[in-house]
Parts: structure tokens; sequence; C-alpha cells
């Protein structure tokens, strides 16, 4: 666990500490920075890493169906935890605990813990939590778009076409130009610093925390038993040793800054998902190092 801290977290936790210090001494936007990251640079790492990954299309299909698995159970859970609190708070929190960091979290800790090959898994789980993110979580919240406003969304953001793109390269077995590859690896490259500095941005504006019971049970849920639905559903699915890594660190990441953002949209308690992600963010990092040490030795 010690090592797992040293070597992944740590790390993390740098970069992150960074963006923390800049936001304090300078005036950043994070909506600016977040729409750079989502919309300049995660389309670029997608395409990058689904050009060069060596997961298959069965593996990706086994891998997407068990983080959505995983993502209905927990909402279950979360749900029926929340039973007697108020409608909104209860939005709030099954929010706080299906919609998981796998971008500016999720991303670098998955190629610091598991290397390039769960770095490309990570990708693949990144690209179904964003399905969930933008077409489940908005009806989740209170939204009355319902699920073909929430697929519209979806299919508007570049990852989307990015990876649409690299797997039709793929299937054709074609390759872009020298030049342009370059440049995309280039964009890439910088993807995985710049998630990390937003996070900090992120977490240097967040509101004050609210240690409520609904807060508490959001963060526990979280941080705690969603990783471990997530040993369950692999087991189930029968993954192999790197799937089931890549699936339980996925369902480890803590709460995305996006279940605040959803929350505040449609008025399901703010408050609760805004205190949800800045605890289980901070918790995660023992949490973490705890889950990296315990998955399976072959693929570390």
């Amino acid at each position: 666990m010690l090592a797992a801290l040293l070597q992944v977290i740590l790390p993390v936790v740098i970069v992150a500490a960074v963006g923390m210090l800049l936001a304090r001494n300078f005036r950043l936007d994070p909506d600016t920075i977040g729409k750079i990251n989502l919309y300049g640079l995660t389309a670029p790492l997608a395409f990058d890493s689904l050009m060069k990954t060596k997961v298959t299309l069965s593996e990706g299909l086994v891998l997407g169906g068990g983080l959505l698995l995983v993502t209905a159970l927990a909402a279950v859970v979360a749900w029926l935890a929340t039973f007697r609190s108020a409608r909104g708070t209860q939005r709030g929190v099954v929010g706080a605990v299906i919609l998981g960091n796998n971008g500016n979290f999720g991303l670098p800790i998955a190629l610091l813990a598991l290397g390039q090959a769960g770095l490309d898994q990570a990708m693949i789980l990144f690209l179904f939590s964003l399905v969930v993110m933008f077409t489940v979580g908005p009806i989740l919240m209170g939204s009355g778009g319902g699920l073909l406003a929430g697929l519209k969304n979806f299919a508007k953001l570049p990852v989307t076409w990015a990876m649409a793109l690299a797997a039709i390269l793929r299937l054709l077995g074609w390759q872009l130009p020298v030049g342009v590859t370059r440049g995309i690896e280039l964009l890439a490259g910088a993807a995985v610093p710049m998630v990390l500095l937003a996070l900090g941005v992120q977490l240097a504006q967040s509101r004050r925390l609210h240690l409520t019971r609904p807060v508490l049970t959001a963060v526990a849920l979280r941080v705690v038993g969603v990783p471990l639905l997530a040993v369950g559903v692999a087991r189930l699915l029968q993954m192999d040793a790197l799937s089931t890594s890549s699936l339980v660190l996925a369902s480890a990441m803590p709460t995305a800054v996006n279940a605040f953002m959803l929350a505040r949209e449609y008025g399901s308690d703010p408050e609760t998902a805004a205190s949800a992600v800045a605890l289980s963010t901070v918790l995660s990092i023992a949490t973490l190092a705890f889950v990296i040490s315990v998955i399976p030795a072959s693929v570390v």
C-alpha cells in the first residue's frame, strides 16, 4: 500500500496540487479549462489510445457492460439507502454515487497503476461513463429532455467522434499521415497532466464541506460500496486479471465534478453533491492506494 501511495497516488497529488496553487494565486476559469480538456485534449487521447490499443471489440464490450451493470446496481443501493430523504436530496446522492471521475482522475491513475494497457482499457470505461453521465445523469437529476436529448448531447462530444473515426480507420487498416499522427500524439500527451491540473483548480474552488448524513452516505457508497460491487460483477462476467483490475479501479474513483454541475443545473441538492465531490476526492487517496495494492499483481 505504501508503494501504491508513493508510486501512483503521489504523482497525481503533486500535479493536482500545482493546479490548486495556481487557482489560489491566479484568477482561473474552471469552465474554460474544462472545455480545453473535453474538447481539445481528451478526443486526441481517445483517438491515439484506440489506434494503438490491443483491447479487442469483445473485451471492450465486456468492460463497458460490466461498468453499466455496476452503475445500475450502485444506483439501486443508493436509492434504497436514501429512501426516506427528500426527492431532490435522493437524486443528488444517487448521482454522486454513480457518476465517478473516470476522466481527470481515472485516466492518470490507470496509466500509472496499470501501464499503457490499463490506460487503453480506462479509455473504454471512460467512454461508457460519458454515456451514463450525459444520458442517465440529466434524467436522474430532473431534466425533462429524456433519453433522446441525452443521446444528442453525447453525440456532440468530440471524444465520441474521435473514437468512432479511430475504429473505422482500424477496421479499414488505414493510417493518418505521419505529421497528423504526431500532432495528435502531442495533444494526447498533454491530456493527462492537464486534466490533473484541472482537478486541482476545481478542488481549490470547491465550497465548504457539509458533513450531513446524505453526504456521508454518498461518499461511503462511492469509495467503498461501488468497488465492492465491481469485484462481484467482474467475477460474474469471468473477467481476466487486467479487466478486473481496470473495472475495480475505475469503480473506486471519487465522485465526478459533473455530478455537482448536473445537480446545480436541475436543482437536485447541489450542496450535497458538491460536498460529496470534495470529500470523496480526499478520501480516495487512501482507498485508491488500498485498491491498487490488492488488485492482481500479474498486471501491475
